[in-house]
């Protein structure tokens, strides 16, 4: 009879996430009651607002519990219906969290058609990271055509989008990514109009010198450096949709160095820079415009996705920690089982 395995939080982190802040556990496998399902997940998602999560601070949502299973979007496959809401074989999208099965009454879940893409895209283009960068680049960024929208982490889950989005609505759209081979896969499989490599020594100049008109749009989802070569390019009446953070996850204490928020605060008031915070689940009313729009850019091929799969549940931790520094190229994907679909 097989078993669910678990991870769990062991510890929260001190600074970046290691190995002993997870625990591998092994549970009976769960029986659902009247009206639930047995799911099996298929492939779960990771994603870097996990470490937030692993932390006891307040947030926009609960930490996971010291000894709680790690929370996270899934795909699935309904193994027992016992009167649920789907079927046995249905494959739905979720949040089981990081182990192989759960016991659902189906509230907050999604049936997923395997005939319109493939399952995993349920976790990526077209799903959470699809959904922030549409929602967020076209109801904060308010992009029109001709302006320049600088997207960071732009060979990622929602920088990638956010990039060929931008193109789609007639902006120029200059990325930016560390590394040579994933700037030119920004550029030249994703179609953005510049990739710069923030690992780069003159960083900064090569950004101005790619957005010679300055930046109308900033898609913000990482801080620190890329943030403080972005402050001095911004054009009057700036937008700056903010969904992440992920210079800072890991950071205990304050930063040492050059204090930019002088500066920030400077160019706020002088060039009426608009700054918004948001969660994807803010848009929900745009849901039924982005599922139109996205699947429809997907199946056009004018919106392509690049996945980063590891296989195995046992190697989640080392794949988040891997994320948070920047290892992962594409949205990150942990093959949990077989897929029924292929």
């Amino acid at each position: 009879m097989p078993h669910n395995r678990q991870v769990l939080l062991a510890r929260r982190p001190n600074g970046a996430p290691v190995a002993e802040d997870f625990e591998l556990a092994q549970t009976d496998l769960p029986e659902p009651a009247s009206g639930e399902m047995l799911l099996r997940t298929v492939y779960l998602s990771l994603d870097p607002y996990m470490r937030g999560r692993m932390n006891a601070e307040k947030s926009y949502a609960d930490p996971v519990p010291v000894g709680g299973v790690m929370e996270g979007g899934t795909v699935s496959v309904v193994e027992k219906s016992n009167g649920g809401k789907f079927a046995e074989g249905d494959i739905v999208v979720g949040r089981a969290g990081w182990q192989d099965y759960m016991v659902s009454d189906g509230v907050s879940l999604s049936k997923v058609d395997p005939a319109a893409a493939p399952i995993s895209t349920a976790l990526g283009v077209l799903g959470m990271p699809g959904m922030t960068a549409y929602s967020g680049l076209l109801r904060l960024g308010k992009p029109k055509e001709g302006e320049t929208v600088v997207v960071a982490a732009a060979s990622g889950a929602v920088g990638a989008n956010v990039g060929q989005i931008a193109k789609i609505k007639g902006c120029r759209a200059v990325g930016v990514a560390g590394g040579p081979e994933k700037c030119a896969f920004v550029v030249d499989e994703l179609g953005f109009d510049a990739c710069i490599d923030h690992q780069a020594d003159d960083f900064e100049a090569q950004l101005a010198a790619a957005c010679p008109d300055g930046i109308d749009i900033y898609f913000e989802n990482v801080a620190g450096r890329v943030l403080e070569a972005v402050i001095p390019l911004f054009n009057f009446w700036a937008r700056m949709p903010v969904c992440g953070l992920i210079a800072q996850y890991n950071m205990q204490d304050l930063p040492q160095g050059t204090n930019m928020l002088p500066a920030l605060m400077r160019a706020v008031l002088t060039y009426r820079l608009r700054i918004e915070g948001f969660i994807v689940r803010d848009f929900a009313d745009m849901r039924g415009d982005f599922q139109r729009d996205m699947g429809q850019w997907v199946r056009d091929g004018r919106v392509k996705y690049k996945e980063h799969r590891v296989a195995g549940m046992e190697n989640a931790p080392a794949t988040l920690i891997g994320l948070l520094k920047g290892e992962n190229f594409g949205k990150v994907i942990i093959e949990v089982s077989d897929d029924p679909t292929r």
